[in-house]
């Protein structure tokens, strides 16, 4: 069960109930393509969310409202043959801040080169240990690294064991030969795709990262209603982690979309700080390894 406490209320509530671990939106759009049924479009839709939503991706038990929100923006943009489509789809996990109303993003990731087919007809089907389809391999894959990301926020590397299912995925799609399917994301076609991502999670040289996103969220995060400045330092700590795997591999994809998810967030949490050093600190750190984002670190220093 993920460590997270809710209000007394919404426990007894739900004591009887248990869920499955995502709660996922799902919206599947056309671009520059004519699908003239577009009954299709809805139910490769509904069929999408309900593969994510009723499986089990883990053996814990998760009560309704503690199931991780997501959400699943499929966009396709060309049919190379009947019922074979490519899609643009960006995948957005959150996470809930303990004592307050806020979400805070866990994976925002866009993988332009999902290829797949699909047939109203038949089932969404899977099986963890051989490739039956690339849709399903890829759902299964990124419902790992969804519950992978959040365990790592709530208990130290607690995704380790969803990253493992989701490389066998990955070695099981990227080995199988079946040409209508050929999907080069799931090897290292380039340097920012799905083979990227899950070899960033699992390289040692990033466990520092991971550790960072238990001190950035658990202790960070979650403590900063109560104690701001214990909060500030635990985020201060993480932060450090992520500067040592960049400067040990400079320019890596794990890091870009954290940068891409976080500045602001990190910008905000240190610009209510009374520590001055602690201000210039961060503000040194982050520009070093993120210098894209350089004029919202330097927002730190405006008066709260």
């Amino acid at each position: 069960m993920r460590k997270f406490l809710l209000l007394p209320l919404l426990l007894l509530v739900s004591y009887l109930g248990k869920a499955q671990e995502l709660l996922a939106d799902v919206t599947v759009t056309t671009e520059n393509v004519t699908i003239s049924d577009r009954q299709l479009v809805t139910q490769l839709q509904n069929d999408i969310k309900s593969f994510l939503n009723t499986r089990h991706w883990t053996n814990q038990e998760y009560r309704p409202e503690e199931r991780i929100r997501c959400r699943f923006f499929v966009g396709i943009r060309e049919i190379p043959q009947t019922g074979t489509y490519r899609a643009t789809v960006r995948i957005i996990s959150t996470r809930p801040v303990y004592g307050t109303g806020y979400e805070t993003n866990l994976l925002s990731f866009s993988d332009p080169n999902w290829i797949f087919n699909y047939s109203p007809q038949n089932p969404l089907d899977y099986s963890e240990n051989t490739f039956v389809s690339n849709l399903s391999s890829l759902l299964a894959f990124y419902a790992y690294i969804i519950v992978g990301m959040d365990q790592d926020s709530f208990s130290k590397l607690g995704g380790s064991p969803y990253y493992d299912r989701a490389r066998t995925i990955m070695l099981n799609a990227a080995s199988q030969n079946n040409t209508s399917e050929q999907d080069p994301s799931w090897k290292d076609a380039d340097q920012r795709n799905r083979y990227w991502l899950i070899n960033n999670l699992q390289d040692p040289i990033f466990e520092a990262f991971r550790t960072g996103f238990y001190a950035y969220y658990r202790q960070g995060l979650d403590v900063f209603i109560t104690k701001p400045d214990d909060a500030r330092a635990s985020v201060f700590t993480a932060i450090q982690g992520l500067q040592q795997a960049v400067v040990r591999r400079p320019g890596t994809m794990l890091a870009r979309f954290f940068f891409e998810t976080k500045s602001d967030e990190i910008a905000n949490i240190f610009r209510t700080s009374q520590d001055a050093q602690q201000k210039q600190q961060v503000i040194s750190i982050m520009s070093e390894i993120d210098p894209t984002n350089v004029a919202k670190y330097q927002t730190i220093l405006r008066q709260p």
